[in-house]
């Protein structure tokens, strides 16, 4: 269990992180024309970062079972990774249209499923099972609406991609429910 001034200084480190992950792309925008980041992109990949982190420590601050602490690695890293491909390039073709539009959906049931979870094994397990079928109702909206015909766009590539993601919360999923097994077996005894 962490104390709060534990806490704090995890908060402090991350900032300093997030700092330090955005001054890659300022410093290579001082070299190259191929990074071009505005403010906004700063600004939004700083908060993509820091809240992810932050998560982290928030949610495991009272945990000791290292699968959970794997789990929600995998858990909130599949998220940032999903939301990072998406705004740096789109997942369903490029650029902002309704098709990208859909993931913050899959963002939004995870959020709030984990946090009427109040972030238990077992909760965390129906999330991330949540998670995926949300990416697999989303696909189906993609092809039945011909996103796949969008420039950049194929189905093999909305089904791959949304395939990998979905696998990857499944992954967590299982994590969080062998967590959920053995603290079931453990009452039991």
């Amino acid at each position: 269990m962490k104390t709060s001034k534990e806490i704090s200084k995890s908060i402090v480190v991350l900032a300093l992180l997030t700092a330090l992950v955005l001054a890659v792309p300022l410093v290579a925008m001082q070299f190259t024309e191929e990074v071009n980041w505005s403010v906004a992109d700063f600004l939004v990949m700083g908060i993509l970062i820091f809240s992810s982190g932050l998560s982290y420590v928030l949610i495991t601050r009272y945990v000791t079972n290292a699968v959970y602490k794997v789990a929600i690695i995998v858990a909130l890293g599949s998220t940032f990774l999903m939301m990072w491909v998406n705004l740096a390039v789109g997942l369903i073709g490029s650029g902002p249209h309704l098709g990208n539009l859909m993931y913050l959906g899959v963002m939004a049931v995870g959020l709030v499923s984990a946090i009427l979870s109040r972030f238990t094994p077992a909760g965390m397990e129906r999330t991330m099972f949540a998670m995926a079928f949300a990416l697999v109702v989303l696909v189906s909206i993609a092809l039945s609406t011909n996103m796949q015909q969008y420039p950049g766009s194929s189905v093999t590539l909305i089904v791959g991609i949304n395939s990998f993601f979905a696998i990857l919360f499944v992954s967590a999923g299982l994590l969080f429910r062998y967590v959920a097994l053995k603290q079931s077996k453990l009452l039991e005894k």
